[in-house]
């Protein structure tokens, strides 16, 4: 079986990576193999040396290419090629020196909370199983912070009505316990009524297309595109923004970093301090306004 073939069935089978994930690493190992095969006329990638991939990434570079999307195609290299040296077909790992790019600190976009209250409390939903359910998508992307791809895998059995809580099923399958608010319950409740009088003997997905199949990425997209455009003139309006949104608003009301990092399903606390930035930027304006010396 082909190697790249063999990577890719050990991430879908034993690593249990998503399709999204999977299709990524095929995309860039593919790249690497055209770009082997046209400099070096060689299509076994288990020959390639460490100059041979660091010729790669210069080349990269040199096209123009983002340093965040380098550093992907850097992380697939390195995954590959520990794959094969676990496997026993390389004895020397060449990505093992390939360092990533310096990128820039970028701030995680937010929705102010009086916009979310606006969106939320006041902009008006239609009295329809679609209505009901971007409202609801709405709500437990702001109030749970949980990714697109686990709300697109949120089962009813995953949500304990007794607990108030969520099992949410995260990166590498890690599972994680997400708490919820009485109201959120509320809303929760009175939608999969809703849902199961709309579709009899519906798919167990909490959140479905009009059409009654599980909900897909970009259905989640124009949801969340909709109405933040009629609240927010940002033009970032994606399902992540209200990911970003719901930590950010915790750290500005005093939540504890770690407590936010459990609840997102971050592996290390660095990938949670990039919103230390928004909160210390509220700071700033609290102390301008407040200041007799500002």
């Amino acid at each position: 079986m082909h190697l790249i073939d063999r990577f890719l069935q050990y991430l879908e089978y034993e690593k249990r990576r998503s399709p999204h994930t999977i299709a990524s690493y095929a995309h860039d190992l593919a790249q690497f193999q055209n770009y082997i095969e046209e400099i070096y006329e060689t299509g076994d990638l288990s020959q390639v040396d460490h100059n041979g991939l660091r010729s790669w990434v210069v080349r990269l570079s040199e096209q123009g290419l983002k340093a965040t999307s380098i550093n992907r195609k850097i992380a697939t290299l390195k995954s590959f090629y520990k794959f094969l040296l676990k496997q026993g077909i390389i004895k020397v790992n060449p990505a093992l020196r390939i360092k990533p790019m310096k990128t820039p600190k970028r701030t995680p976009t937010f929705v102010e909370e009086s916009t979310m209250q606006m969106l939320l409390d006041e902009l008006p939903f239609p009295d329809t199983f679609a209505g009901k359910r971007d409202r609801l998508v709405l709500e437990l992307l702001y109030q749970t912070g949980m990714r697109e791809s686990e709300l697109i895998q949120l089962k009813e059995q995953d949500i304990d009505f007794q607990q108030g809580t969520l099992k949410v099923s995260g990166k590498g399958n890690k599972e994680r316990i997400i708490p919820l608010q009485k109201p959120l319950m509320d809303l929760l409740k009175s939608y999969l009524v809703f849902k199961k009088k709309k579709f009899e003997n519906s798919l167990p997905y909490v959140i479905l297309s009009n059409k009654g199949q599980q909900a897909y990425p970009l259905l989640l997209y124009r949801i969340v595109q909709r109405y933040l455009s009629m609240v927010n003139h940002r033009e970032k309006k994606s399902p992540h923004v209200l990911r970003h949104t719901f930590a950010t608003h915790l750290l500005n009301r005093g939540a504890d970093l770690n407590a936010i990092k459990d609840i997102l399903g971050h592996s290390s606390l660095s990938a949670t301090q990039i919103y230390t930035h928004n909160s210390l930027e509220r700071l700033k304006d609290i102390f301008e306004q407040a200041h007799p010396k500002a």
